[in-house]
């Protein structure tokens, strides 16, 4: 579904991804590892067009991307979960989600509704505080509202930067439980996240990205048996 080739992505004179090689294929969750600065948050916004790649190729479904507008790439079935939320503050969580499907104005009114109804089945909480302002929300209602927002562009491809940033534990665990129930409704997902633990553990697949380039790749499981990777995302000797 996605497949990212010889990408290079420069922040002026700074060279950041440098040569990654990534596949997503349909129906998988697929996770991105990497510790602070490692170039995680850069593959998904050379993903999304928000930085266009110097060199290489990204496509979508058999279809290259790169150099299209992120809006483009939005209506052709990609959406992202922002790192830190960046939900609309100001406005209501029904704005929020409404923002979510601002590319399908041209939608039927039935269907936009329709997406409402799986927000708020997804997340009743969102949908007892309708009108309540973003900014009100607690840390895991803001992360759920921030899901929530980037289905109802009714995504094929979900991209996900940091989902258990800020979050409690147990907070964690739900958004994970979140996370495997939107996989099992037929959406794809590629998740960056330094909580190697949990997401290696409902991934198909994981990458570990270090200095912008791609280091290992296998599966979840492998990864998790992997020495290096428990040493340094695992704090285990």
């Amino acid at each position: 579904m996605l497949k990212l080739t010889d990408v290079v992505t420069h922040y002026g004179p700074l060279r950041v991804l440098k040569s990654v090689n990534l596949e997503v294929r349909a129906g998988e969750i697929v996770c991105l590892l990497g510790g602070n600065a490692s170039g995680k948050s850069t593959t998904m916004k050379t993903v999304l067009g928000v930085v266009r790649p110097t060199a290489g190729r990204v496509e979508f479904e058999g279809d290259r991307i790169d150099g299209l507008p992120t809006e483009v790439i939005v209506r052709r079935g990609i959406s992202l979960v922002p790192e830190a939320r960046r939900i609309f503050a100001r406005m209501t969580v029904w704005e929020n989600l409404a923002m979510g499907a601002f590319t399908r104005q041209k939608a039927p009114a039935g269907e936009v509704a329709e997406d409402f109804e799986r927000v708020w089945a997804l997340f009743p909480r969102l949908l007892e505080r309708q009108h309540q302002l973003g900014g009100t929300l607690s840390g895991g209602e803001q992360q759920m509202l921030a899901i929530g927002r980037a289905l109802m562009a009714r995504p094929r491809l979900l991209l996900m930067d940091e989902p258990s940033m800020g979050l409690a534990p147990v907070l964690v665990d739900q958004v994970f439980d979140i996370i495997q129930a939107i996989n099992r409704s037929g959406t794809t997902i590629l998740v960056v996240e330094q909580n190697a633990p949990v997401a290696l553990s409902i991934a198909s697949r994981g990458y570990v990205l270090q200095n912008g380039r791609i280091v290992i790749h296998d599966t979840a499981r492998t990864l998790l048996a992997t020495d290096s990777i428990r040493r340094a995302y695992l704090g285990e000797d």
